[in-house]
């Protein structure tokens, strides 16, 4: 299992409190083994030493057979008396420990993992054979903390992959957070990871469904309000020539303009997001989103370096800057727009009585003031969703009389 583990993660949480009980668990056993051995050490050396005494005592004539018997009964100390083997034992053993005494000299002796006690008295050597000696003690000790280990690394293992799927589960997560409503968090299990990604999935599939409808009215009603449009055009051109002409053809053409900003807006806010991108000169741009406000060219004045080339969606970006536009020349003092554009921002500015309320009041759709010079529609709703899909930044500020609403991070697009 491979993952990419932060401080913060959940993920290297567990670790560390899974290793810090393999450091504790081992720390524990080395301690415990050191102070067994330790113990057990000089619990046979405290024995060992009693039977040596007893024994040399009675080969000093110190004390009788009876009472070396009764000295060293309880401790399980069985006499070599074949002298063969005695003889083979002390040949082939590990000496441990030899202490030697004016009465006589005894050696703690190891073969084949078990300690014999030799004492030796001038010219006679008795070994003594410990019944008592636990060979493998140490060894139940460093097996009964291996399976220990083994419980906590096979916990580790079970937890971290109980918990896996919470990273796939993030992933699709942050996919919707996108905007991408194409993600499968669908699982089989009944524990709360899985319930929750199911929910998770039921949602998002909820919201497909509504998502799905709410496009196919919006594109129903644009559809169905189109055909009465083109039929109004027609039948207007077909009116003879006057003012009630010109009124009636700019009526339609405002409302085709009206139905092409709402497909905007349904293609932006439908999660669809930006879908031609392409290289566009900046000035063409322009023109076109100068054409499509239809407002005459002395209301415009234009400082943009005519070398410049964005990547962006020409019919979006249009759309954004004609609105701009609009709104630049309707709620100017003088009715008088100038477009400045570098590599850093493009700015529209015109002469004007600052905003009462910051940017993002006005960037609500249909948002309407006491005073209706102020009320900006859909405007500045669509100016701020396109600008957003191309990442940049809509920041508006005021300054010396003027009002100067700005794309910035150009450079992304270049």
């Amino acid at each position: 299992m491979k993952f990419n583990i932060t401080r913060s993660s959940i993920f290297f949480s567990i670790t560390f409190a899974f290793l810090l009980s393999l450091i504790s668990v081992f720390l524990a056993a080395m301690f415990l083994l050191e102070y067994d051995k330790q113990e057990y050490t000089d619990k046979l050396n405290k024995k060992y030493s009693i039977i040596a005494r007893a024994t040399l005592f009675h080969l000093n004539n110190f004390i009788d057979e009876t009472e070396l018997q009764q000295q060293i009964q309880d401790y399980s100390m069985r006499k070599i008396n074949n002298n063969k083997i005695k003889d083979y034992i002390i040949e082939q053993s590990e000496v441990i420990q030899k202490i030697e005494n004016k009465i006589g000299n005894s050696t703690i002796l190891k073969y084949k993992k078990y300690h014999y006690l030799l004492i030796e008295h001038e010219n006679t050597a008795q070994l003594f054979k410990d019944e008592d000696y636990q060979p493998h003690r140490y060894d139940v000790i460093k097996i009964i903390f291996g399976f220990i280990f083994a419980i906590i690394i096979l916990s580790y293992i079970m937890t971290i992959r109980k918990i896996k799927p919470l990273r796939r589960l993030k992933r699709q997560m942050d996919k919707f957070g996108k905007g991408s409503l194409d993600i499968d968090c669908k699982r089989e299990g009944e524990d709360e990871i899985s319930q929750v990604s199911n929910s998770f999935q039921h949602a998002v599939e909820q919201i497909k469904k509504l998502n799905s409808s709410r496009q196919l009215f919006l594109r129903n009603i644009m559809h169905e309000l189109k055909t009465p449009i083109t039929k109004g055009r027609i039948t207007a051109e077909m009116i003879p020539s006057g003012k009630q002409k010109d009124r009636l053809i700019s009526v339609f053409e405002k409302l085709e303009l009206l139905i092409n900003e709402f497909a905007s807006i349904e293609q932006i806010t439908s999660g669809e997001g930006i879908q031609n991108i392409r290289p566009a000169r900046l000035i063409d741009i322009i023109d076109e989103s100068i054409d499509l406000a239809m407002v005459p060219s002395k209301t415009l004045k234009l400082e943009i370096d005519a070398s410049l080339i964005l990547n962006v969606d020409f019919r979006l970006f249009t759309t954004a800057i004609k609105n701009l536009i609009d709104n630049g020349i309707k709620y100017s003092i003088d009715n008088f727009v100038i477009i400045t554009a570098t590599k850093e921002r493009i700015s529209f500015i015109s002469k004007g009585s600052p905003l009462e309320h910051p940017l993002e009041h006005y960037i609500q759709p249909f948002i309407q003031e006491k005073n209706s010079h102020q009320s900006f529609g859909l405007g500045l709703y669509i100016v701020d969703n396109i600008v957003k899909a191309h990442n940049l930044d809509f920041k508006y500020r005021h300054k010396d009389g003027l009002n100067y609403f700005c794309f910035e991070k150009i450079e992304s697009l270049l």
